[in-house]
């Protein structure tokens, strides 16, 4: 994928990527482990992405189905910090959403925090509308849950 004379490419990821990256986004707190995502994914039908630039990896985006059969939830994501910028977001969420609406989810959803608004605001440019926000410690933490139909 090229964007802004950046070019890159999508492609599935092993669970140690995923981690890889996580631990290199500064908005995720605590340490993550690979348990973390092999116990979420296992016994359900995920997509894992990775963007790469010549054997760097750049951003992931995990998703998995939701408790609702047509229901995609868009688990976690990210881009590290000095490749920000360059479409590469944009481009994982749409191979994840290409890729769910061909499995046949009807609808794509993802959880938030009030303290990202750059979060929401990228929800919002792609189509997705707020449908709940979940009081949780300070305002801040509040989980703001968005949906976009496929």
């Amino acid at each position: 994928m090229t964007s802004s004379n950046f070019t890159f490419i999508i492609r599935e990821a092993f669970p140690e990527e995923l981690l890889w990256v996580h631990e290199r986004i500064p908005e995720f707190p605590g340490k993550a482990s690979l348990d973390f995502y092999t116990e979420r994914l296992k016994h359900r039908l995920f997509l894992a992405l990775v963007a790469e630039k010549e054997g760097e990896l750049l951003g992931f985006k995990v998703g998995y189905q939701s408790d609702t059969a047509d229901s995609f939830y868009s688990w976690m994501g990210g881009v590290r910090p000095e490749f920000r910028n360059q479409g590469i977001a944009e481009a994982l969420a749409d191979h994840q959403e290409k890729w769910a609406k061909e499995k046949g989810f009807k609808s794509v959803f993802f959880k938030t925090r009030n303290r990202f608004p750059a979060m929401i605001a990228f929800g919002l440019k792609r189509g997705f509308k707020i449908i709940e926000v979940i009081p949780k410690g300070s305002v801040e933490d509040y989980r703001v849950v968005m949906n976009k139909r496929l």
